[in-house]
């Protein structure tokens, strides 16, 4: 029982980590458009940056929501799955 307890205590402060750094406002708009279903190419020429520049704003949106994968990212930020 008191690892189990500990363990939940664990995942808790896990998920606290990845929501401690807020998308900035560029990381919500290349979210947006990846949600739409746009490719990396169709977003950088939305937005006026370089693909290079979208796949880094991605790699900081993963990292920053402890998301897998875009889809995933998208899910989490959707709220269809709970950080």
């Amino acid at each position: 029982m008191v690892g189990e307890k500990e363990s939940l205590r664990n995942r808790g402060r896990i998920a606290e980590h990845h929501t401690d750094d807020a998308l900035t406002e560029r990381e919500i708009e290349v979210l947006r458009l990846v949600a739409s279903g746009n490719a990396n190419k169709i977003i950088a020429d939305n937005l006026a940056i370089s693909e290079e520049t979208v796949k880094a704003h991605m790699r900081k949106i993963l990292s920053k929501l402890g998301a897998n994968d875009r889809t995933h990212a998208v899910a989490l930020k959707r709220g269809i799955i709970e950080i």
